[in-house]
Protein backbone atom coordinates (compact mmCIF):
# COMPACT_ATOMS: atom_id res chain seq x y z
CA UNK A 1 0.00 0.00 0.00
CA UNK A 2 3.02 2.44 1.14
CA UNK A 3 4.68 1.53 -2.97
CA UNK A 4 0.98 2.21 -3.81
CA UNK A 5 0.30 5.98 -2.90
CA UNK A 6 4.13 6.69 -3.65
CA UNK A 7 3.43 5.55 -7.20
CA UNK A 8 0.24 7.30 -6.88
CA UNK A 9 1.18 10.84 -5.96
CA UNK A 10 4.64 10.86 -8.19
CA UNK A 11 2.09 10.12 -10.71
CA UNK A 12 0.05 13.03 -9.88
CA UNK A 13 3.05 15.38 -9.56
CA UNK A 14 3.82 14.42 -13.11
CA UNK A 15 0.83 14.56 -14.67
CA UNK A 16 -1.73 17.45 -13.12
CA UNK A 17 1.19 20.53 -14.40
CA UNK A 18 1.25 18.81 -17.48
CA UNK A 19 -2.82 18.71 -18.24
CA UNK A 20 -3.32 22.33 -16.45
CA UNK A 21 -0.62 23.93 -19.01
CA UNK A 22 -2.03 22.39 -21.72
CA UNK A 23 -5.38 23.18 -21.18
CA UNK A 24 -4.62 26.47 -20.59
CA UNK A 25 -2.82 26.38 -23.72
CA UNK A 26 -5.39 24.70 -25.55
CA UNK A 27 -7.94 27.72 -24.02
CA UNK A 28 -6.04 30.38 -25.00
CA UNK A 29 -4.92 29.27 -28.50
CA UNK A 30 -8.97 28.67 -29.10
CA UNK A 31 -9.71 31.86 -28.02
CA UNK A 32 -7.12 33.53 -29.98
CA UNK A 33 -8.49 31.41 -32.63
CA UNK A 34 -12.21 32.84 -32.34
CA UNK A 35 -10.15 36.19 -33.55
CA UNK A 36 -10.51 34.65 -37.01
CA UNK A 37 -13.95 35.56 -37.00
CA UNK A 38 -13.56 39.21 -38.14
CA UNK A 39 -12.49 38.45 -41.58
CA UNK A 40 -14.23 38.01 -44.57
CA UNK A 41 -15.12 34.43 -45.10
CA UNK A 42 -13.31 34.43 -48.56
CA UNK A 43 -10.16 35.23 -46.34
CA UNK A 44 -10.15 32.78 -43.55
CA UNK A 45 -7.55 30.46 -43.83
CA UNK A 46 -9.60 27.14 -43.62
CA UNK A 47 -11.14 28.31 -47.14
CA UNK A 48 -8.00 29.31 -48.66
CA UNK A 49 -6.23 26.55 -47.19
CA UNK A 50 -8.85 24.35 -47.07
CA UNK A 51 -8.31 22.94 -43.70
CA UNK A 52 -7.88 24.21 -40.11
CA UNK A 53 -4.56 24.71 -38.70
CA UNK A 54 -5.19 25.09 -35.13
CA UNK A 55 -2.89 28.62 -33.71
CA UNK A 56 -3.00 30.81 -36.96
CA UNK A 57 -5.27 33.22 -34.74
CA UNK A 58 -2.27 33.58 -32.14
CA UNK A 59 -0.67 34.85 -35.00
CA UNK A 60 -3.31 36.99 -36.12
CA UNK A 61 -3.97 38.50 -32.91
CA UNK A 62 -0.22 38.85 -32.68
CA UNK A 63 -0.07 40.66 -36.21
CA UNK A 64 -3.04 42.86 -34.98
CA UNK A 65 -1.30 43.80 -31.69
CA UNK A 66 1.95 44.86 -33.58
CA UNK A 67 0.53 46.76 -36.36
CA UNK A 68 -1.53 49.01 -33.45
CA UNK A 69 1.36 48.83 -31.31
CA UNK A 70 3.12 50.42 -34.58
CA UNK A 71 1.06 52.82 -36.08
CA UNK A 72 0.38 54.26 -32.59
CA UNK A 73 3.88 54.74 -32.26
CA UNK A 74 3.94 57.51 -34.74
CA UNK A 75 3.12 60.61 -35.06
CA UNK A 76 -0.31 60.53 -37.05
CA UNK A 77 -0.68 57.38 -35.10
CA UNK A 78 -0.15 58.89 -32.39
CA UNK A 79 -2.86 61.44 -32.94
CA UNK A 80 -5.40 58.70 -33.96
CA UNK A 81 -5.11 57.29 -30.74
CA UNK A 82 -5.92 60.63 -28.42
CA UNK A 83 -8.69 61.67 -31.01
CA UNK A 84 -10.01 57.76 -30.15
CA UNK A 85 -9.62 58.41 -26.09
CA UNK A 86 -10.84 61.93 -26.38
CA UNK A 87 -14.65 60.58 -27.75
CA UNK A 88 -15.11 57.41 -25.52
CA UNK A 89 -14.00 59.83 -22.50
CA UNK A 90 -17.56 62.08 -24.07
CA UNK A 91 -19.86 59.27 -23.67
CA UNK A 92 -21.08 58.60 -20.57
CA UNK A 93 -21.03 55.04 -18.76
CA UNK A 94 -18.37 54.14 -21.04
CA UNK A 95 -16.45 56.98 -19.65
CA UNK A 96 -15.69 55.32 -16.50
CA UNK A 97 -15.61 51.96 -17.55
CA UNK A 98 -12.65 52.89 -19.99
CA UNK A 99 -10.99 54.87 -17.98
CA UNK A 100 -10.09 52.79 -15.22
CA UNK A 101 -9.25 49.95 -17.50
CA UNK A 102 -6.64 52.34 -19.09
CA UNK A 103 -4.91 53.94 -15.99
CA UNK A 104 -4.93 49.52 -14.89
CA UNK A 105 -3.64 48.83 -18.74
CA UNK A 106 -0.83 51.68 -18.41
CA UNK A 107 0.37 51.10 -15.16
CA UNK A 108 1.05 46.65 -16.27
CA UNK A 109 2.25 46.92 -19.82
CA UNK A 110 3.89 50.61 -20.01
CA UNK A 111 7.53 50.50 -20.01
CA UNK A 112 7.43 52.95 -17.56
CA UNK A 113 5.28 51.43 -15.35
CA UNK A 114 6.03 50.26 -12.07
CA UNK A 115 3.34 47.97 -10.58
CA UNK A 116 4.26 45.60 -8.33
CA UNK A 117 7.77 46.82 -7.81
CA UNK A 118 8.73 44.70 -4.83
CA UNK A 119 8.01 41.77 -2.64
CA UNK A 120 6.96 42.70 0.84
CA UNK A 121 5.87 41.33 3.85
CA UNK A 122 3.13 42.63 5.99
CA UNK A 123 1.10 41.69 8.92
CA UNK A 124 -2.53 40.72 7.39
CA UNK A 125 -4.74 40.62 7.94
CA UNK A 126 -4.13 40.90 11.90
CA UNK A 127 -1.00 41.70 13.46
CA UNK A 128 0.77 38.72 14.46
CA UNK A 129 -0.10 36.84 10.98
CA UNK A 130 2.43 37.55 8.24
CA UNK A 131 1.01 37.84 4.20
CA UNK A 132 3.34 38.63 1.28
CA UNK A 133 2.30 41.39 -0.41
CA UNK A 134 3.87 43.93 -3.50
CA UNK A 135 4.35 47.35 -3.19
CA UNK A 136 2.36 49.15 -5.78
CA UNK A 137 3.04 53.19 -4.93
CA UNK A 138 2.44 55.60 -2.25
CA UNK A 139 -0.79 56.94 -1.01
CA UNK A 140 -1.07 60.99 -1.33
CA UNK A 141 -3.31 64.27 -1.32
CA UNK A 142 -6.23 63.47 0.41
CA UNK A 143 -6.01 59.96 1.14
CA UNK A 144 -2.59 60.26 3.20
CA UNK A 145 -3.75 63.25 5.30
CA UNK A 146 -6.88 61.28 6.47
CA UNK A 147 -4.01 58.56 7.46
CA UNK A 148 -1.81 61.05 9.44
CA UNK A 149 -5.13 61.86 11.40
CA UNK A 150 -5.48 58.67 13.18
CA UNK A 151 -4.80 58.08 16.51
CA UNK A 152 -1.30 57.07 17.03
CA UNK A 153 0.41 57.97 13.52
CA UNK A 154 3.01 60.76 13.37
CA UNK A 155 2.32 64.22 11.36
CA UNK A 156 5.17 63.09 9.08
CA UNK A 157 4.54 59.18 8.99
CA UNK A 158 4.96 57.40 5.72
CA UNK A 159 2.57 54.81 4.13
CA UNK A 160 2.78 52.83 1.14
CA UNK A 161 0.22 50.58 -1.26
CA UNK A 162 0.45 47.30 -0.98
CA UNK A 163 -1.36 44.42 -2.84
CA UNK A 164 -2.23 41.22 -1.02
CA UNK A 165 -2.67 38.37 -3.71
CA UNK A 166 -4.75 35.37 -2.39
CA UNK A 167 -3.24 32.03 -3.14
CA UNK A 168 -3.23 29.62 -5.37
CA UNK A 169 -4.79 32.48 -7.74
CA UNK A 170 -3.13 35.34 -7.14
CA UNK A 171 -5.54 37.65 -9.76
CA UNK A 172 -7.30 38.34 -6.94
CA UNK A 173 -6.61 39.82 -3.67
CA UNK A 174 -6.74 42.78 -1.22
CA UNK A 175 -5.33 46.74 -1.60
CA UNK A 176 -4.07 47.94 1.98
CA UNK A 177 -2.19 50.90 2.87
CA UNK A 178 -0.09 50.24 5.60
CA UNK A 179 3.19 52.20 7.41
CA UNK A 180 6.05 51.71 6.15
CA UNK A 181 8.14 50.71 8.88
CA UNK A 182 5.94 48.02 9.29
CA UNK A 183 7.21 46.64 5.83
CA UNK A 184 9.55 44.13 5.32
CA UNK A 185 11.52 44.05 1.50
CA UNK A 186 12.08 40.31 1.09
CA UNK A 187 14.88 39.33 -0.59
CA UNK A 188 13.66 37.50 -3.26
CA UNK A 189 11.96 38.92 -6.83
CA UNK A 190 8.58 39.90 -7.68
CA UNK A 191 8.14 36.50 -9.66
CA UNK A 192 10.13 34.49 -6.95
CA UNK A 193 7.10 35.90 -4.67
CA UNK A 194 4.25 34.82 -6.91
CA UNK A 195 5.39 31.25 -7.86
CA UNK A 196 5.63 31.31 -3.57
CA UNK A 197 2.22 32.58 -3.45
CA UNK A 198 0.68 30.14 -6.61
CA UNK A 199 2.66 26.96 -4.88
CA UNK A 200 0.69 27.86 -1.71
CA UNK A 201 4.45 27.88 0.00
CA UNK A 202 5.49 24.39 -1.10
CA UNK A 203 7.94 26.13 -3.68
CA UNK A 204 10.26 28.13 -1.37
CA UNK A 205 12.56 30.86 -3.61
CA UNK A 206 16.15 31.20 -2.42
CA UNK A 207 16.34 29.23 -0.14
CA UNK A 208 18.43 29.88 3.08
CA UNK A 209 18.84 33.45 0.51
CA UNK A 210 15.52 34.95 1.47
CA UNK A 211 15.11 33.53 5.36
CA UNK A 212 17.07 36.93 6.42
CA UNK A 213 14.79 39.78 5.29
CA UNK A 214 16.25 43.38 4.85
CA UNK A 215 14.36 46.69 5.97
CA UNK A 216 11.91 48.00 3.58
CA UNK A 217 13.44 50.86 1.07
CA UNK A 218 10.98 51.56 -1.56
Amino acid sequence: MTAFRKWLFAGLLVLVPLIITLWVLDWVVTTLDSTLQVLPWDWHPDVLLGMHIPGLGVVFALVVVLSIGALASNIIGNRLVSWWHSLLHRIPVVRSIYSGVKQISDTLFSEKGNAFRKALLVQWPHPGMWSIGFLTGAPDGGVLHHLRQRPGIEADEEFVSVFVPTTPNPTGGYFVMVRRRDCVELAMSVDEALTYIVSMGVIAPGGARNAAPRPHTP
